[in-house]
């Protein structure tokens, strides 16, 4: 799912990836991975020093990275250490070139894998440390749905079944899906499987989101993970600009024409975050330097974000520090702390913009302040942007504030993961005075309910069978006074009627107590609906 353009001598085009060959020393990685991209490069310094060590993550491709003791060609270029390889659920065989092309060591994969755990000195990836398992679907003339769900159920089993992230950097075209006039409803059947998986292995899927002209979009329309797009530097160097090759889930001008082929059916919105994947630098199969685009290279790095948060996770649960539970390693915490601590506005200074570095901005220079999001309460992420920019340090200041109960007041910055009835609510008081006309981001997700369709009552996909949907509780979040009891008089609210996340980035009037409100309105399906909440405000100094 990556950016196409026009490709000069010294470039080749792989699949849908863009690729060029360089001559010269790369610095792009080190810039998307460091204080001008997603500024991951500090977590790997001293206080620090989080690279994801013993943490497991996935990804599902068309091809495979190569694996070092399996692929001979490795033996020359150790910088991608990748754990184990499977073609779909079974394990893969060395890479020669009597294989069939699908079944050998590919590019796109290879880059993929590269930005999560490359250890090479000059292009280090967001996380070093992890452990990388990877799976090749292989090119199929039909739907592969089937076998990418295959795959993707075998890697969430992998290391124990302890599988913490799954990036897809992939699609499947609507024009391929078996259902008749198959559109972007969430029933395509890998799009059932990733939000079902998520709910049965506790894993957070994140999804390239460029879903192109009408071409891979599939499973894009999930509920359960992650979406994420691309930006791209701008004249100081610094990503903060998303891609015009993002097509998004807002269609306005030059985007219009697109309406029907790309969106979500009833307005639902596609793109949860953003990340850099404009020309960065990678190491190719040869071990040579080359530059790529597109969303198959901002996806990983969140999933590998995801690696360095649960590390400090870990790590916090070994040493049994207090507000510290198993709940730290649920996949709606992690989805909630990076949609939460995402880059919307540059800080003046005052740090009522909660210390933001920069000022995210899509292709005709509005802002997220510009949004629909912004304004309607109904509309909690902007249709190209998400939430903003993903910031690997802000998601740790995010998810190092810990759990808090909403039985006592809770700190400035925090986060928890519980469990509300039907037609109730919880109040979660802060314990400070907050600042005049500072912003407060709150960020509420849970899950859709999916069930296997089990025939052979094993618990377990297996080709032939399918999934049921059992459709979205409708939870809403609110900021309000903290003595307010009517949701009617609150402060700012999100209130979508199609979406699992709710989203609340505004200021608030005067300086005074607030509190925050999560209420389950509508049940769908169970009476009970687990919950993840992250929030990040200004105290009066």
């Amino acid at each position: 799912m990556s950016e196409q353009k026009q490709i000069n001598k010294l470039g080749w085009t792989i699949g849908s990836a863009t690729v060029v060959l360089l001559g010269f020393p790369a610095i792009a990685l080190q810039s998307s991975v460091g204080e001008n991209g997603i500024d991951a490069r500090r977590l790997h310094e001293p206080p620090y020093n989080l690279i994801g060590r013993k943490i497991a993550i996935a990804q599902v491709d068309i091809g495979r990275p190569r694996q070092f003791g399996l692929d001979k060609s490795v033996e020359r270029h150790r910088e991608i250490p990748v754990s184990r390889v499977f073609f779909r659920d079974s394990p893969a065989k060395t890479h020669t070139s009597n294989e069939p092309h699908e079944k050998q060591a590919q590019q796109h994969a290879e880059n993929v894998a590269a930005v999560m755990i490359s250890s090479d000195k000059a292009l280090q990836g967001v996380a070093p440390g992890a452990k990388l398992y990877a799976a090749a679907i292989g090119f199929l003339q039909r739907s592969g749905q089937p076998e990418e769900c295959l795959a993707a159920q075998h890697l969430a089993q992998q290391n124990g079944s302890d599988v913490r992230a799954i990036n897809y950097s992939f699609g499947e075209s609507l024009r391929q899906d078996p259902r008749p006039n198959a559109v972007l409803d969430g029933n395509a059947l890998l799009t059932l499987c990733v939000d079902w998986l998520a709910n049965v292995q506790n894993v957070l899927h994140v999804v390239a989101g460029n879903q192109g002209r009408g071409g891979i979009p599939i499973p894009t329309d999930n509920y359960n993970g992650l979406n994420v797009a691309f930006t791209t530097r701008q004249d100081n160097g610094v990503f903060s600009k998303v891609d015009f090759a993002n097509i998004g889930s807002s269609f306005t001008g030059i985007r219009d024409r697109l309406r029907g082929l790309e969106g979500n059916i009833d307005d639902r919105r596609a793109i949860g975050l953003v990340a850099p994947g404009s020309d960065l630098e990678l190491l190719n199969l040869e071990g040579e330097v080359v530059r790529t685009s597109g969303t198959s290279f901002a996806a990983p790095h969140a999933t590998a974000t995801v690696a360095l948060l649960q590390e400090y996770g870990d790590r916090q649960l070994s040493g049994q520090q207090p507000g510290w539970s198993l709940d730290a390693r649920r996949h709606e915490v992690m989805k909630a702390v990076l949609l939460n601590s995402a880059e919307k506005i540059a800080d003046t200074g005052d740090g009522k913009h909660l210390n933001m570095s920069r000022t995210i901005v899509i292709e005709d220079n509005r802002t997220w302040l510009d949004s629909d999001a912004y304004r309607n309460r109904e509309i909690p992420l902007d249709g190209n942007m998400g939430t903003g920019q993903l910031n690997a340090f802000r998601a740790y200041q995010q998810f190092s504030g810990g759990q808090w109960s909403p039985e006592a007041p809770v700190p400035a910055i925090g986060w928890d993961y519980r469990r509300l009835e039907a037609d109730s609510y919880r109040d979660y008081v802060l314990s400070q005075p907050l600042a005049a006309n500072s912003y407060v981001s709150l960020s509420l997700v849970w899950n859709r309910q999916v069930e296997l369709e089990d025939r052979n009552g094993n618990e377990l996909y297996d080709i032939g069978e399918s999934f049921r949907d059992r459709g979205l509780n409708q939870l809403d979040l609110y900021l309000m006074r903290a003595d307010e009891t009517d949701p009617a008089n609150s402060i700012q609210a999100s209130v979508s009627l199609v979406d699992s996340t709710e989203h609340i980035f505004f200021p608030v009037p005067e300086s005074g107590r607030y509190k925050i409100r999560v209420h389950f309105r509508d049940r769908v399906n169970t009476d009970e609906q687990a919950y993840a909440l992250a929030w990040w405000t200004v105290p009066t100094p």
